[in-house]
């Protein structure tokens, strides 16, 4: 599936392709280098009018793929806190 990676400023954009999604991450096929862009938190955005994206950190490299881990806002700890070892 075709998507961008976008800065949270909004100063840099690049093609990707969505190879694997989960709940949690993703991961991606980048086109151009990645080389210099901050990548600690950028958007991946989902559709051209930017009204679906995910924030987003990088969790790993491997050549032109990336994973990354999509971020919530302060729901993660209250979500796993209840949670037993069946995740429920």
């Amino acid at each position: 599936m075709p998507a961008q990676m976008m800065a949270i400023d909004g100063t840099w954009r690049r093609e990707c392709a969505i190879e694997d999604v989960a709940e949690d991450g993703a991961k991606l096929i980048v086109g151009s280098s990645i080389e210099g862009l901050q990548l600690k938190e950028f958007f991946l955005l989902l559709s051209t009018k930017g009204l679906a994206y995910r924030r987003c950190k990088l969790a790993w490299v491997n050549g032109d793929q990336i994973g990354v881990i999509f971020l919530r806002r302060g729901k993660k700890a209250s979500r796993t806190a209840g949670q037993g070892e069946d995740g429920r």
